[in-house]
């Protein structure tokens, strides 16, 4: 089945933003208000080149518009500074996106649904209970407790590894206020480096699903933002159908709060694989998620 895809520019808070826009391949969920949206965006530093596009080609087959777009300062997009991984202004970016779909042609904007993985896992929760017309989400390998997540760094990797990060952070941050250039930090690497990331089998992982727009680096003040990103605390305001795919051997993202915000949310469904935080994108796992996907779409977005 051919999958038709566009570029396209939108607009978030002043900056230009780049997308992919794939049609619906199928009329299945077509009505007469017009066709299903769904709106998706990567994870911690990522790009929208690395593992999304054969989960949007899915949708597209299965009879929904898609839009898959990069951050402000990420890939294709335009913004300053660049790899500052804000997770405030991703959300913005989210509901500017959200916007251009519901306007876009033939869209009925009162099936639009969002999908997120790892960071934007947790965006997604935040952006439904936000904009309580969105019709659906789906969060995979979800980010949904930035401080759970630090502690999970520092019982692993050690004091001195938060205490590091901590100290870059706030030497960039004080940089920004003088307007200097950003200090810039590995997003990924192996145990024992001095990257963000770097539990057993993420540089690995990283590295299989990356497109060629990404770049292994970020700012470092970011890292003094991941603690106040606790999609957790508002997950009770989601009230729309939610699908959450967990990764139950996950080393990254605490499964504990993915479980809890699962339990938080009325209407929600849960799959869950006893897999890796990176082995949800592909193989085996890919195959029966994204077929569990699909399925609960033409659940929530029939009519």
């Amino acid at each position: 089945m051919e999958i038709s895809r566009e570029t396209i520019d939108f607009d978030s808070h002043g900056t230009r933003c780049e997308a992919w826009y794939l049609r619906a391949a199928s009329d299945e969920l077509t009505t007469s208000r017009g066709r299903p949206c769904v709106v998706m965006a990567h994870g911690f530093g990522a790009t929208r080149d690395a593992g999304l596009l054969p989960f949007a080609e899915r949708f597209a087959a299965a009879g929904s518009d898609v839009l898959v777009f990069d951050y402000r300062g990420f890939g294709t997009s335009d913004g300053e500074p660049r790899q500052d991984v804000h997770h405030l202004r991703h959300r913005e970016d989210y509901h500017a996106a959200i916007a251009v779909a519901r306007a876009r042609r033939g869209v009925d904007p009162s099936r639009i649904a969002i999908w997120g993985s790892s960071y934007s896992g947790g965006h997604v929760i935040a952006v439904a209970a936000k904009d309580q017309r969105v019709a659906a989400v789906i969060s995979q390998g979800a980010a949904m407790d930035g401080l759970a997540a630090l502690l999970m760094v520092r019982s692993g990797a050690g004091t001195g590894k938060a205490a590091a990060l901590t100290k870059a952070g706030l030497r960039d941050a004080a940089g920004a206020l003088r307007r200097r250039p950003p200090v810039l930090i590995p997003i990924v690497g192996p145990p024992g480096s001095d990257a963000v990331i770097s539990a057993p089998g993420a540089d690995a992982g990283y590295r299989h699903i990356m497109g060629p727009t990404f770049r292994n680096e970020m700012c470092a003040r970011g890292t003094l933002r991941i603690a106040l990103n606790r999609p957790i605390s508002v997950a009770g305001k989601v009230t729309c159908p939610t699908f959450v795919v967990v990764a139950e051997d996950d080393n990254i993202a605490p499964v504990s709060s993915v479980h809890e915000v699962a339990k938080r949310i009325r209407r929600s469904e849960v799959l869950s694989f006893p897999c890796g935080h990176f082995d949800i994108y592909v193989g085996e796992v890919f195959e029966k998620s994204v077929t569990e996907q699909v399925e609960f779409l033409r659940r929530s977005l029939a009519t």
